[in-house]
């Protein structure tokens, strides 16, 4: 592949800057039976930024997700990560990726028997030799940096559900990955609660310095969280950039989406 824009994704972890591609999408097509999911994405994200997926239900974005970590293969296309490119990846090679990848899942995804505590250290039981007490010790501090100290033993069923996302978090950053993926963070969630998970967003991404990968309905959280925007529509992808150039594109389609939810500007002629 010659394409220069993606070529930091092809190199290892250790030699891509920060604002380079860690993820590219070349070439990208994916459909289920006669259904064309995707018809040839090109999408890169940039390492240690913020990047918003938006658009239509049903137009690709839980699919571009799950590509990125090989739990749907293209039938055509690369999918780089940090290195890697997953649809040839093998199965070594893909665990190497997964490892570099933590989840905050839409509903939380806790496990409702077990404790606040457990399912944070769940990922470290699972996939590290680290003893009791260092893992009690990273779990205190991911509740910390989530703004939830001391619940370590309350059970999921007690919690709102802005903590249940805020726990989803904790648990998807215990062990240092590389970058996060949320699954619509602000989706059944009243407005302050949004604003609040919003704002965590921002403050996790300046704190932490890695990239952060936002799989969105919510338009107002968009624009709160985003560096780059990326709007995806009949398979396409029809707009990317800061939200200032996406606030201002003359793309037909984005500026309909948009305005269904918030003031857009008058653009001259």
């Amino acid at each position: 592949m010659n394409d220069p824009s993606a070529a930091s994704a092809q190199r290892p972890l250790e030699e891509i800057a920060e604002g380079e591609p860690i993820i590219s999408f070349r070439g990208v097509h994916k459909s289920f039976g006669d259904k064309h999911i995707l018809r040839g994405i090109d999408l890169d994200f940039p390492r240690g930024r913020t990047t918003v997926v938006i658009g239509p239900s049903g137009t690709g974005k839980s699919v571009t997700m799950k590509l990125i970590v090989g739990l749907l293969i293209p039938e055509e296309g690369d999918v780089w990560v940090a290195g890697t490119n997953v649809p040839e990846a093998s199965e070594g090679a893909l665990m190497k990726v997964r490892r570099q990848i933590g989840m905050m899942f839409q509903d939380g995804a806790l496990f409702d028997s077990m404790t606040v505590g457990d399912n944070i250290a769940f990922p470290l039981q699972r996939h590290t030799k680290l003893g009791a007490g260092e893992i009690d010790d990273r779990v205190a501090h991911s509740l910390e940096q989530v703004g939830l100290p001391g619940i370590e033993d309350q059970m999921p069923s007690s919690l709102s559900g802005g903590m249940r996302k805020r726990v989803s978090l904790a648990r998807a950053i215990i062990h240092e990955p590389e970058i996060v993926m949320f699954d619509e963070p602000n989706s059944g969630l009243d407005p302050l609660t949004s604003d609040e998970i919003d704002n965590l967003i921002s403050r996790m991404k300046e704190e932490l310095g890695i990239t952060f990968v936002v799989i969105s309905h919510d338009i107002v959280g968009t624009f709160a969280v985003a560096d780059t925007i990326a709007m995806l529509y009949n398979g396409r992808l029809v707009a990317s950039g800061t939200p200032d150039e996406i606030l201002h594109s003359r793309e037909p389609v984005l500026r309909q989406f948009l305005a269904r939810n918030m003031d857009l500007p008058a653009l001259s002629s």
